[in-house]
Order: C-alpha cells, then structure tokens, then sequence
C-alpha cells in the first residue's frame, strides 16, 4: 500500500496521514512503515485513540519487541504489558511521582541525548511512544539525524573515527546527572557493552553516527580523551539543521529508529501535571559488532 506522507523537516522525519491503529495492521502497512522509517527515520501518526493491546499489534506487526524494560524498581509497574514501558511522572495508583522518588531521579535521564537500549548487547531496532497525557506545555520529544551528521563530518574525522568501538552502559548516562543509586542486582543488569560508533543503516545503506549519552569509554583511548571526542561527537549531531522538536499533541504515536536518530525529552513541570506516555521497542537483529559496517 502507499501512504500519504507529509515531511516535516528538510532531512528527515515526516507525518503519515490516513491511519487507523485501532483495526489490526495488515502486512501491507507494515511493509509501508517500515519502508517510510528507512526514508524519514521518524514517523508520526496522529489522532490514534488506541489502548494497549492495540499498540502492541502495531508493534509486533513490525516485528519482534524487547522483553525487558531497563528500568529501576522494576516491581513497582503500573501497565498492563511487561513489555510497555511507562515513560511517565506516575506512581502505580496514578498519583504524580514524589519529588524525591527514586524513578523520578532515573528517568531524569532521558533528558539527555540518547539512542534507545545501546547499553543492551542487542540494543534496539525502533520505538514507539504513545500520548495518552500530555501536560499543557513543555514534554517536547527532540530527534537528531545521525545520517545527516555523519555525511556532514569532514573526512579526516571520519576516517579517524570509523574503526571505533564504545561502552554503553546506563551507569555512565546516570552518572552524568550524578545519579548513582543503582542496586547491585541494577549494576549486574546494566554493565557496559560494546557497540560501534560508526554504523550502516540497513534500510537505507547510509552511515550513521551511533551516539548516546550512555557511551562511557572508547575501547583502546584514554577515557578523558574518550568522552572530549563524544561530546565533540554530540555537540556536532545536535546542531539545529539536524533536529527536528515533536510538539505532542494527546493521542500523538511517534516512531523512531535507534539505529540512525538520537533523542530527549525536554522538561515540563513534572510535580504539577500528569504526562502518560507508553513505548514499545523493538530489537534489532543482533549486536552492532555482528552487523555488516
């Protein structure tokens, strides 16, 4: 089938017109997703009154999801799915979380830049957020476009930089917000992994940048001289020609390919409104290190 799609930035990221998650995907619409996902890397589907199972069709009409959520105080989850994961301010009973509480601490690392699930040795394919509550101003989501700053880097810093292989962990994203309060079992589940820094996107052919605030060392560099290059790195990806900022509207599903895009949230006044966000991820195939470069 063909969609109707609408760009919504000069290099990538567009709107699809004309969908409606609440019937069961067709094969033929998730042939046209992905197709749009390896064009724009960000898809956004308006207007989708959907509940839980019908987000997790959609998902694992795309193909196959994540099981475990890298969360903290993964005991204490408030949706139905164990594989939907609560990007929220909510407490289990729906209250807005305590100021001090522990998962408000750890989530405030999704502020960073970021590319879903690269400290987990099969890091992710896409994710999915839905809107369900949005607070009546900030919550924006931002996305960088790692092929685009790839092709924009000069060739000696390709060249210098094509080889490389990082740590990822969410140990070190935390610890750049000085959140260190991880629990053995915690530190166990989130120990570093490797992945390349430079990466070909399957879909389109084209290189990516594979950048996160989770990347904590560069295998062979001092770390110092590691984590000057990553935020060179960084700093470079998220120029504004590179980023496209998601004002959400209620009932907003957003899709994104880790493989090839970064992204944050920005703030919103989180001890006063409620914002109900629900993300599905999918895996990729295999570890960075296993896939063709």
């Amino acid at each position: 089938m063909e969609l109707d799609i609408r760009p919504l930035h000069p290099l990538f990221c567009a709107e699809v017109l004309g969908v409606d998650l609440r019937e069961p995907p067709s094969a033929e619409l998730a042939a046209a997703i992905d197709a749009a996902m390896d064009r724009f890397a960000v898809v956004v589907v308006r207007a989708q009154q959907i509940d839980d199972d019908q987000q997790m069709a959609f998902a694992t009409a795309l193909g196959p999801l994540e099981d475990t959520p890298a969360v903290v105080d993964a005991h204490r989850h408030r949706l139905k799915h164990r594989e939907m994961v609560d990007i929220s301010n909510l407490e289990t009973d729906g209250s807005i979380l305590a100021a001090d509480d522990r998962r408000r601490m750890f989530n405030l690392g999704n502020r960073l830049w970021h590319s879903d699930s690269s400290f987990k040795s099969t890091p992710a394919k896409y994710s999915m957020l839905h809107a369900r509550v949005i607070p009546p101003e900030g919550g924006e989501t931002e996305f960088a476009d790692m092929r685009a700053a790839w092709d924009a880097l000069p060739a000696d810093m390709r060249s210098r930089i094509d080889q490389l292989v990082c740590d990822h962990s969410l140990i070190y994203s935390r610890a750049l917000l000085g959140f260190d309060a991880f629990t053995p079992a915690e530190r166990e589940q989130f120990a570093p992994v490797p992945q390349r820094l430079v990466r070909r996107h399957p879909g389109s052919g084209r290189r990516s940048i594979y950048l996160s605030s989770h990347i904590g060392t560069i295998h062979g560099w001092p770390r110092p001289e590691a984590l000057s290059l990553i935020r060179d790195l960084t700093e470079h990806a998220t120029q504004r020609e590179f980023v496209y900022r998601h004002t959400w509207r209620e009932h907003d599903l957003v899709i994104w390919d880790n493989r090839c895009t970064m992204h944050r949230a920005r703030p919103f006044d989180d001890l006063r409104y409620k914002r109900d966000m629900r993300r599905l991820t999918l895996r990729d195939s295999a570890p960075t290190l296993a896939q063709a470069a």
